[in-house]
């Protein structure tokens, strides 16, 4: 079994993006030959794969691709970030969200399709780099927004390259006006909505049963203040009111100019425009929400690698 130094290590890991431990073993399988290393990789990750996908994934990337009056999201997961800032998992991400717009299809249906020029699957290409690199991979969401008249506009933050970063925002606006001028429009208002998160477009779009918990909720903190049941009630549209401001796009403050409303941003563009313009839907994706996350020790992974 060859001894191998930790700069070929560090070349095969920023390769394949496999862990330390399993590049300097597979090295010494290998006799050092790179080539020979990311296939025996490849052979041993196989027969594990089964067994990572049990393992939290809640790093990768969230990806988009839009064209005109389309728009494509996709949330791809890896462990690690280590994983995500990997070239060959990037473009991976690139080709299955370019496939979603192309297809526009479920993620049932998208992890079935082959990806031009590989030769295979989405679902036998995440496989297999669950078997090179050694960590659990998931295609996790995917959603499409589209309009008949208007356009889809895209915001990504913590963007790694274009159209892939942590947090990903596609907005459909329906106008007839010029192109340009919605377009900037819905950059900016995609930029609020990666900041601030809201829940629904606007009071009407939120669920009754949602609106009743929380005036059940707040009912039963004004209780407790001794006041009359018509104060509370004041007291209750008030706290509503402001609950409206923060989670319904249209009635936050908005990012860009916090001394107004979004829907007051909105209004001036359309008189700009000479048209009306109309938010008809929204998604935004943050890598990992509502994951558990893995807790990483970079330092003591190295330590152990040195120690072998």
């Amino acid at each position: 079994m060859a001894k191998v130094g930790a700069s070929l290590v560090k070349e095969l890991r920023e390769a394949t993006g496999a862990g330390m431990m399993d590049c300097k073993k597979a090295l010494e399988e290998t006799d050092g030959d790179i080539e020979a290393a990311i296939d025996w990789l490849r052979k041993e990750g196989l027969s594990s794969a089964a067994k990572k996908s049990t393992r939290a994934a809640s790093e990768g990337l969230v990806g988009i691709k839009v064209v005109d009056n389309c728009g494509a999201i996709v949330e791809i997961n890896s462990e690690t970030d280590f994983v995500a800032r990997n070239e060959e998992f990037q473009s991976f991400v690139e080709s299955v969200t370019e496939l979603s717009l192309e297809k526009q299809c479920t993620i049932e249906e998208l992890v079935k399709l082959e990806i031009p020029g590989a030769g295979e699957t989405i679902g036998e290409t995440l496989t297999n780099m669950i078997a090179t690199i050694g960590e659990n991979m998931n295609l996790r969401r995917s959603k499409l927004l589209r309009v008949e008249s208007g356009l889809v506009s895209s915001y990504i933050h913590n963007s790694l390259r274009q159209g892939l970063g942590k947090i990903g925002v596609l907005v459909s606006i329906e106008s007839a006006g010029e192109k340009a001028l919605i377009g900037e429009l819905g950059k900016q208002i995609a930029m609020h909505i990666a900041a601030s998160n809201p829940l629904a477009i606007s009071r009407d779009n939120l669920d009754d049963s949602f609106i009743e918990r929380e005036k059940t909720i707040l009912r039963e903190q004004a209780k407790d203040t001794g006041k009359s049941p018509e104060i509370v009630e004041k007291m209750i549209e008030g706290r509503l009111r402001k609950f409206y401001e923060e989670v319904c796009l249209l009635e936050q403050n908005f990012v860009i100019d916090p001394d107004i409303k979004v829907n007051d941003a909105i209004s001036s563009y359309a008189e700009k425009a000479g048209v009306e313009i109309n938010i008809s839907d929204f998604v935004r994706f943050e890598l990992g929400e509502g994951l558990d996350k893995k807790e990483d020790n970079f330092a003591k992974e190295v330590a152990a690698a040195a120690e072998t």
